[in-house]
């Protein structure tokens, strides 16, 4: 089989548009999983039932179910009841959401990975609650799971071509419309591979030396 170059060249601006939707998406999509994982950590820790209980048949429910249905979820059925976005803002908020229930366990781990003495180190001194929490437990919870958290980064990189199925033309769905209009599949289909591998290796080298670092 012989590489088509004209075709690679024909394809590269579609592929830095797709490139720069799906770096779009993944950066939009960590900072709500980051932020609404510590939320839901912390609602889990809650003394009140009534909140505890439904955030977490909520959180395992999300997990519990296919990243695909969830989007689909978003874009079809929840314009039925008055709640429209864009196909690229139900993309960003379908992956957030979906990877926010795995952080929530992360940082939960954090927070119990905590030695106790801590706690009682805080109560000792009289800090108040919110205090103690954001002074004594989080920075030393937070800096125990960035190693974890950044490898929920990079699986979120691979699920990213998912929100092609709701019409966002990422790096793979810019490849298969390229495909699709010119009858050329290879070469556009091994860009995007190899650029995955190219953005993907290199993240996860980085959270094994940051993760070597941290437990120093």
């Amino acid at each position: 089989m012989q590489w088509d170059w004209s075709a690679v060249a024909d394809f590269m601006p579609d592929f830095w548009r797709g490139l720069l939707v799906t770096l779009q998406a993944l950066v939009l999509g960590s900072l709500i999983a980051f932020a609404l994982g510590l939320f839901w950590a912390l609602a889990q820790r809650s003394a009140l039932r009534a909140v505890r209980w439904p955030v977490q048949m909520f959180t395992e429910f999300i997990r519990n179910t296919p990243l695909l249905v969830q989007l689909f979820f978003l874009y079809y059925v929840l314009p039925e009841w008055g709640l429209t976005f864009s196909a690229l803002t139900t993309g960003v908020i379908g992956l957030g959401l979906h990877y926010s229930t795995y952080t929530a366990e992360v940082y939960r781990a954090g927070i119990e990975g905590v030695p106790s003495g801590q706690w009682e180190a805080a109560t000792a001194l009289s800090l108040p609650r919110t205090r103690t929490w954001s002074a004594v437990i989080l920075p030393q919870a937070i800096r125990r799971v960035v190693p974890a958290l950044g490898n929920y980064v990079i699986a979120m990189l691979k699920d990213s071509p998912m929100i092609a199925t709701i019409g966002v033309l990422e790096m793979l769905g810019e490849a298969r419309q390229f495909g699709s209009e010119t009858f050329v599949m290879t070469e556009p289909i091994t860009v995007v591979g190899i650029a995955f591998i190219l953005i993907a290796y290199p993240a996860s080298l980085l959270m094994r030396a940051l993760e070597r670092r941290l437990v120093r």
